[in-house]
């Protein structure tokens, strides 16, 4: 596998293909596209979207997740993939598979680097072209769901994701954010973006509501608190739950396990389910 800058020489190419106006080719079998955004970083996104893909895939979707955020690639080791590589076939590049069943699928520029502690220094355009590459060029195969987690901002990425991935619709947004009103205006701004760029907004979910104590199950609200839900509503959107700060979810993104597998007793597994199960529910209106 080449290394991080001859793929990114190789995707500058990908600005200028002739197919990328085409409708489906490797999305073809894709059902449902999800980009998780927020205005802000450090809110999580990178947590809802590895957690919202196990939760999905435990009631039997397939999923795939593909990792936009360029400069901070977290999600091949939540899901301990880190050092996997990624092969071509003929339809373009093999996505990584994260369990033996091959349920859940995964593309990370992470996987491209030679040195994981290597830096992305790169200019929009560049990263605008590897992004288009990504979406043209992953086979993905046959999936209910594909997860797109993205950088914080408005900027380069999101245009380049959001205008690489039209064509391929159906396409929606979740938000996420924290209950603090420092959070919950970055978010604002970022539904603003949504409705700019005409995306569909599926619902806000709130990150770090509350601590929940593994001793005595009291959770208590460091972050303030309900200040995704009053987004939601002022922004006429769904509001899809509160997921709390749990130690064991910290740790098991921390070493690449299964939270959704090895702790349903926890209040942040409870959360993600429900999540996860608005979202099956709600797909079929939202994005139809």
């Amino acid at each position: 596998m080449a290394g991080a800058g001859e793929l990114a020489g190789a995707g500058e190419l990908a600005g200028g293909d002739p197919r990328a106006g085409r409708e489906p080719g490797n999305l073809s079998g894709v059902r449902h596209i999800i980009l998780v955004l927020s205005g802000k970083g450090g809110v999580g996104k990178s947590t809802i979207s590895t957690e919202l893909a196990l939760a999905l895939r435990h009631e039997g979707k397939k999923v795939g997740i593909l990792d936009v955020d360029l400069c901070g690639p977290s999600i091949p080791r939540m899901l301990r993939a880190q050092g996997k590589a990624v092969h071509q076939c003929d339809s373009g590049w093999v996505p990584v598979f994260v369990d033996q069943e091959q349920s859940i699928s995964l593309m990370s520029v992470g996987f491209l680097l030679e040195n994981p502690d290597e830096a992305v220094v790169w200019r929009g355009p560049k990263k605008s072209a590897l992004i288009k590459q990504f979406v043209s060029d992953v086979a993905w195969g046959e999936l209910d769901y594909l997860v797109v987690d993205t950088p914080p901002g408005t900027s380069d990425e999101h245009m380049a994701t959001v205008e690489a991935l039209r064509p391929y619709r159906p396409l929606g947004a979740l938000m996420v954010t924290t209950p603090q009103a420092v959070s919950v205006g970055d978010v604002r701004r970022e539904l603003t973006f949504c409705r700019k760029t005409g995306l569909q907004v599926m619902g806000v979910v709130e990150n770090m509501s509350g601590f929940a104590c593994p001793h005595c199950a009291a959770c208590t609200n460091i972050f303030s608190r309900g200040g995704g839900e009053e987004l939601a509503r002022r922004a006429g959107v769904p509001f899809l739950g509160s997921v709390p700060l749990d130690p064991e979810l910290s740790r098991s993104l921390e070493e690449g396990r299964d939270f959704i597998q090895e702790f349903p007793k926890s209040p942040a597994f409870s959360a993600l389910t429900s999540i996860a199960r608005e979202i099956l529910n709600a797909t079929p209106a939202l994005l139809s």
